[in-house]
């Protein structure tokens, strides 16, 4: 418990930083959200705290007098907050679409408690049926990407509905672009850790994503998984470099099929996407 309590005092000072940082930048939209989120941390840390004092009032020894059995302590929460609000903060991080076992991961490696990708299967339909129930009663909704060119759910990936349109619809390329990109988000969330003591699993996140970006790895023969080498600087450079050759032509794709989204969906499809057949029918229309 103590170390889930370390955990959200780490995460409530990156946030706290993190606000900074919006603020200079003059980012009220920014700050808002890092803000609500600095709210929701400190509530679990808050609720963890109260757990963890309990406990230790549970454990003081018994004079003898009372005799009934103790009660078993509860166990430990295998998360803090609500699914929802994880993914939230993992997209948040990411700032691409994403797949759940990707969530998953960054989530293992940055934040606290455990985030099975199995739990996402029906999330994206709860969120569906509440925004159609109540058409932006939360402020925000976590929503398919949509494909750029049936306008349909994209299987398996989940976004924000607070992103531009243009950010929620995946091309040919995109999926190259958001893996670069989110190269480049994990290596600057990264930076703001104490890189002398960068936790194992952020580390292992980062080598499996610079093995992946050709130029982003020292040579180092013979070397595992876990002590790979590591270069930051070199990991951003190649990412940069390689998303270059895909950018323009990934964002005029998604800009198009933006376009043709606003002009013929409403306003949940420009969320949750169309049906495979509508989205057809949509693709022919001039």
């Amino acid at each position: 418990m103590h170390e889930h309590l370390d955990a959200l005092e780490q995460r409530m000072h990156q946030l706290q930083q993190a606000m900074r940082r919006a603020q200079l930048a003059r980012d009220s939209d920014q700050v808002k959200q890092l803000r609500d989120e600095l709210r929701r941390t400190q509530r679990a840390w808050d609720a963890l705290f109260a757990q963890a004092e309990e406990g230790e009032e549970s454990n003081a020894p018994d004079n003898g007098e009372n005799s009934a059995p103790a009660q078993a302590a509860p166990a430990e929460p295998q998360t803090l907050l609500p699914a929802r609000e994880q993914v939230h903060q993992v997209l948040t991080l990411l700032a691409v679409p994403a797949a759940p076992k990707l969530i998953s991961t960054v989530h293992e490696a940055f934040f606290a408690g455990g985030l099975a990708p199995s739990r996402l299967t029906s999330l994206r339909r709860d969120e569906e049926r509440s925004y159609r129930s109540a058409p932006g009663a939360r402020p925000y909704y976590l929503c398919p990407a949509l494909t750029s060119d049936l306008l349909s759910p994209a299987r398996g990936l989940l976004t924000v509905s607070t992103w531009s349109l243009e950010q929620r619809i995946v091309g040919p390329l995109s999926a190259r672009v958001h893996f670069l990109t989110s190269a480049l988000n994990i290596a600057d969330a990264a930076e703001r850790l104490d890189m002398a003591t960068l936790p194992l699993p952020v580390r292992q996140l980062l080598v499996r994503y610079a093995q992946n970006i050709p130029g982003a790895q020292p040579p180092a023969p013979h070397h595992s998984p876990a002590g790979a080498p590591l270069d930051l600087a070199l990991l951003r450079r190649a990412a940069e470099d390689e998303l270059t050759l895909h950018t323009a032509s990934d964002t005029t794709t998604r800009s198009q099929a933006a376009a043709r989204a606003r002009s013929q969906l409403d306003a949940a499809a420009l969320l949750f996407g169309g049906p495979f057949q509508s989205a057809r029918r949509l693709r022919s229309v001039p």
